[in-house]
């Protein structure tokens, strides 16, 4: 059976220029998701220039894979995976934030769809929703 081979994730983040999304390079010593959304979230710190990003007051706080099996009918149907991101902050995390986080994270392609967990101090955790990147571009 062939291998296909899937080309490693660049060391790449999004980030904003002139209101739209825009990859940028990313100062980090690997191309693991875990690293990559680090990297997106520290950029919030740093003096961006022409670039912008819609995650300050945010935290990454990390993320959990899962690949779930698909049983029906007894077939099983191809894996599919979803990347949860867990985040702290106040504040409204906006489409554009999202789309940060989504389309940084869907470099790898191992990954289907990226769910966002606000997680809150002294109260529930907060679900933000399931993306793709294509469809909060």
């Amino acid at each position: 059976m062939p291998t296909v081979r899937i080309p490693p994730p660049s060391k790449t983040i999004y980030l904003i220029r002139d209101g739209k999304l825009a990859l940028e390079p990313a100062d980090v010593e690997n191309d693991t998701v875990g690293s990559l959304l680090g990297a997106l979230f520290a950029a919030s710190e740093q003096p961006l220039g022409e670039r912008d990003t819609a995650l300050r007051g945010f935290t990454y706080l990390g993320i959990k894979d899962s690949l779930n099996p698909v049983q029906r009918d007894e077939i099983q149907l191809p894996r599919t995976s979803t990347l949860t991101v867990y985040i702290r902050g106040d504040g409204t995390l906006t489409k554009l934030g999202k789309a940060q986080i989504v389309c940084t994270a869907q470099q790898d392609a191992a990954f289907e769809l990226v769910k966002i967990v606000r997680e809150n101090v002294h109260r529930p955790s907060k679900p933000e929703g399931r993306y793709t990147c294509g469809e909060l571009k």
